[in-house]
């Protein structure tokens, strides 16, 4: 009896790692290409908010003249957008990966 349990155990482990190594195959492998790829997403979601803010910003300072910088202000705005953007992307791709280790290690 005790002997038919380390069985099921045993098989169970068994079966459980080939799950894992089939489903491992089937996933598509990432390379350094996507690695610079979420750079460049990054980079940009920082840089279109910030030239769109300072553009804007150009666009009001030579509409309405005033004592405040419009064109630092919506620079400051984007900046922030952007920055706030970029770290979107960072944690949902950190949760991926952190999600996928914790498979593998089951």
């Amino acid at each position: 009896m005790n002997n038919t349990k380390k069985q099921n155990g045993f098989s169970q482990r068994i079966e459980a790692k080939e799950k894992r190594i089939l489903k491992e195959k089937n996933k598509p492998k990432r390379s350094i290409l996507f690695g610079l790829g979420l750079l460049g997403i990054v980079g940009w979601s920082v840089a279109i908010p910030a030239l769109l803010g300072t553009l804007l910003g150009i666009w009001l300072d030579n509409r309405f003249h005033g004592k405040q910088s419009w064109t630092l202000t919506l620079l400051f705005i984007g900046l922030i957008m952007g920055c706030l953007s970029a770290w979107y992307w960072l944690t949902r791709e950190d949760k991926e990966i952190h999600k996928d280790e914790e498979e593998k290690n089951e």
